[in-house]
């Protein structure tokens, strides 16, 4: 016969109140667990306290079905007792298939992921009910958090076969609570004005500030306090205090009144400064590295300020973990305040390991020799924090971190681990194509800054235009020896044709072989120095109509043995550049520094001797924290000139490949390519008919030079063409800002309003020389050596780095040009960022 108890009853009682029943006790012969689906019979089993051959008593009865129950498997659990069988009758808790997310805008797919995991809720777990309550209750506190008081959370399971569910999570989130007011009480040494503009938290807004949000947000209510009361703390009131904060919400639960009720106190000096601790020797340096003197207004920022400066001291030493305390004594009647600094240096590190995770392509080789951290060393944090920045300098890391980790049972040993994230570290071209101005082109090219991971820069393009053919390689190891010095080359073969429409410069054909040789090494952590040499061979031909310029360089250099009328240059050039960078990244830096002196010269012998300098300076400044607003300066400048005398007696001048040019995406945005500048131009007689001869022949002799003509050099339109010029002058304004509606910031788009500024001038240009002229005509002739005729531009740029390589696209409009000007609107440049 089958005897049902009503064991169930009596256990759940004792375990909810705790209350005896009694049961009675048998020696278990058997046990069966019915109900099973998913959970295992074995698996069921290891929660069961007893066994076959135990006694069954209350005190098991009772830990059976907590057991069972905290396994996280079962809703429901019944025990029976037939003869000398234990019988355990559950039901499972249904299997989680699927979650889904509905309306939800505020708060994030991949945050509400984040949670549930948090409380053990995701797809393939059993769903535990009582913990959905729970989180509808904290997603609505979150909710209230952000100003959105009518925000409610619907937890909805729907049954599916074999025991699964499907949860759905459905948002009602409703419009946030508004700032209405914010009310200062108490403050009589600043202005409510002065108090607000503290605040990040904002109410009142004007229509055209529809960027800015006054969103009631208790988080950033309560930082807004912290700032209060670091601004009067930092001012020496040091029993600053908010004594109360109402927040009243209308019945609407939209709008949100503030007030905040102030005591600001006196203002406290500082009575004396102390130190007491392990100071590890260095009494003397870490006592002048605290700013606080007695008499000082007290400032909590100083404080601040002392302590990190300590605490970064002693890292650099390898007490990677110091503790630096300020104890105040204050003194109330003499509105005094004594400083105690307790240092407390604890435990000199060791790095036992340096590891790096992210690097898919670079190898950790790579990685490792930038590193001023170095392994079985004191761990430094100064050496940390140069590993980031070298590191982040790498055009081909898009950013860099680190943490240390502490090793179990050892006090003195930690590994570093560097979390990289790499960027695209070239671009590719290739393709096919026709243009009314280029004709049929060809273009196969390929930068890689990394290539195959080894950290060396190597560089192949083969371009093909109607007017133009170029084959060009280059290789760069930036680590030839093991103590950084660098190693680079290049040759390459082009032909140029300057004749045609597509050209902002005078007809001309030019061919051109070049090699090039560079070493360059190291002086500190932040500047290195190259040198170069290279051999340039260059043949000009088809000179068709020179200009004014091209004729007077032409005379300089022409060969009368040479039948084809070409000029043929083979230089010897020697360079030296000097670098320094303080960016905090390679590519879109923002902040630090960087500046690059050039010095270029065709040494004695060469067929054209000249000397080039170039110097350029950049500076970002970070406006917000976050580094999202960021202003940059870039300014650049250059001269060159010929030196020597030629073997005809000539001196030597810059040649004109040589010539500074600016105009376009590159230089100056919002003109057209090389049209900033001295104008090329043509000078020509009108010759005079002479009396006829005896045979009535008229012959012609040239004019007086007061009757020559000039005429501007113009292509594509009416603007004059630039000549260039042998010095120039550079600037740049930019304002860096985030893309707007978004949240985080772009490590590939980076968009900005900037202003250009600059000219590109003459010096040996000498308008005396065209004194003797018709008014009328040197009317046309500007003061190509005058460096104040300056152009100005401004607009908005867009940085992109793109899977093909950085693209920066442009659209600005001239501020101040001349008339013989050519401007364009938009342009875009691929492979070079700003």
């Amino acid at each position: 016969m089958r005897i049902k108890k009503s064991i169930l009853a009596s256990a759940v009682a004792l375990v909810l109140s705790s209350q005896a029943y009694a049961i009675d006790e048998f020696v278990i012969e058997d046990i069966q667990v019915n109900g099973l689906q998913r959970v295992a019979l074995g698996a069921s089993l290891t929660y069961i306290p007893v066994q076959v051959g135990d006694k069954l008593t209350d005190f098991r009865l009772t830990q059976t079905i907590k057991s069972l129950y905290s396994s996280g498997h079962f809703d429901d659990i019944e025990v029976y007792q037939e003869g000398k069988t234990l019988i355990i009758k559950v039901s499972e808790r249904p299997t989680i298939a699927e979650i889904e997310f509905d309306g939800n805008k505020d708060v994030k797919e991949e945050q509400l992921q984040e949670n549930l995991e948090d409380q053990n809720i995701r797809v393939g777990e059993p769903l535990d009910k009582t913990t959905l309550t729970l989180l509808e209750k904290g997603l609505e506190d979150f909710y209230q958090s952000i100003g959105k008081y009518n925000a409610s959370v619907s937890a909805k399971i729907s049954h599916l076969p074999r025991n699964r569910v499907k949860l759905t999570f459905e948002f009602t989130e409703g419009k946030a609570a508004k700032v209405k007011q914010i009310n200062l009480v108490g403050n009589t040494l600043f202005d409510d004005e002065k108090l607000l503009s503290l605040f990040e938290s904002k109410y009142d807004l004007p229509w055209w500030q529809f960027m800015s949000n006054d969103r009631y947000q208790k988080q950033t209510f309560s930082g807004d306090i912290e700032k209060l009361e670091s601004f009067y703390k930092d001012q020496g009131y040091v029993r600053f205090a908010v004594d109360s904060t109402q927040v009243s919400l209308t019945p609407n639960k939209e709008q949100v009144y503030v007030t905040l009720n102030l005591e600001e106190g006196e203002k406290y000096k500082v009575k004396d400064v102390n130190f007491i601790g392990d100071m590890v020797g260095l009494d003397n340096i870490i006592k002048a590295l605290v700013p606080i003197r007695k008499g000082d207004y007290y400032s909590a920022a100083t404080i601040t300020y002392s302590e990190e400066t300590i605490s970064n001291y002693l890292g650099a030493f390898g007490y990677a973990y110091p503790e630096v305390k300020t104890i105040p004594e204050i003194d109330d009647e003499t509105k005094e305040v004594s400083l105690t600094l307790s240092v407390t240096p604890g435990s000199r590190i060791n790095v036992r390991r340096i590891d790096f995770v992210g690097n898919a392509i670079t190898d950790d080789e790579v990685l490792r020799r930038e590193l001023r951290q170095f392994e079985g060393s004191w761990l430094s944090n100064r050496a940390l924090e140069g590993s980031k920045a070298r590191l982040a300098r790498l055009p081909y890391i898009e950013e860099v971190e680190f943490e240390t980790i502490k090793l179990p049972g050892e006090s003195d040993l930690v590994d570093v681990v560097f979390t990289i994230k790499e960027r695209p570290s070239g671009s590719f071209t290739a393709g096919i194509g026709y243009g009314d101005l280029t004709g049929l082109s060809l273009q196969l090219g390929v930068q890689q800054q990394n290539f195959l991971g080894t950290g060396n820069s190597v560089g192949v393009s083969i371009n093909t235009y109607s007017y133009s053919k170029n084959l060009s390689l280059s290789f760069t190891d930036p680590y030839f020896t093991v103590d950084g010095v660098s190693l680079g080359g290049s040759v390459s073969y082009s032909e140029l044709n300057y004749g045609g429409r597509f050209s902002n410069s005078e007809d001309y054909e030019l061919k051109r072989i070049s090699s090039r040789l560079t070493l360059g090494y190291p002086l500190d952590e932040i500047s290195r120095i190259s040198y170069g040499v290279g051999y340039l061979h260059n043949e000009m031909s088809n000179i068709s109509t020179p200009s004014e310029q091209m004729s007077n360089f032409y005379s300089i250099y022409e060969d009368a043995d040479n039948s084809l009328n070409q000029l043929v240059f083979d230089n010897y050039e020697f360079n030296i550049n000097w670098m320094q960078s303080t960016l905090n990244r390679g590519l879109f830096p923002s902040a630090g520094s960087s500046q690059n002196l050039g010095f270029k010269v065709a040494v004695p012998g060469s067929d054209a001797q000249f000397f080039k300098i170039t110097a350029e300076d950049r500076h970002y400044f970070p406006l917000s924290r976050d580094h999202r607003w960021v202003f940059m300066t870039k300014a650049s400048f250059g001269y060159a000139n010929g030196y020597g005398e030629t073997d005809n007696g000539h001196d030597h001048v810059l040649p004109i490949w040589e010539m500074f040019r600016a105009g376009g995406s590159s230089t100056m945005r919002g003109f057209e390519n090389n049209v900033v500048g001295p104008k090329l131009f043509y000078r020509s007689g009108s010759p005079v008919n002479t009396i006829p001869d005896e045979t009535g022949n008229i012959g012609s002799i040239p004019s007086s030079p007061e009757f020559d003509t000039i005429t501007k050099y113009v292509r594509n339109g009416s603007a004059a063409i630039s000549n260039g010029g042998n010095a120039q002058a550079l600037a740049t304004l930019e304002l860096i800002f985030p893309i707007p509606f978004t949240d985080e910031p772009s490590s590939s788009v980076r968009p900005s309003f900037f202003l250009d500024v600059g000219n590109v001038w003459d010096t040996e240009f000498d308008i005396d020389r065209y004194s003797q002229l018709d008014p009328s005509e040197l009317a046309k002739l500007d003061d190509y050596s005058d460096p104040t005729r300056y152009r100005a531009s401004a607009g908005m740029s867009v940085q992109w780095i793109s899977p093909m390589g950085p693209i920066v696209f442009s659209f600005a409009k001239p501020l101040k040009k001349f008339d013989d000007d050519d401007t364009k609107f938009f342009s875009f440049n691929i492979g070079q960022t700003f």
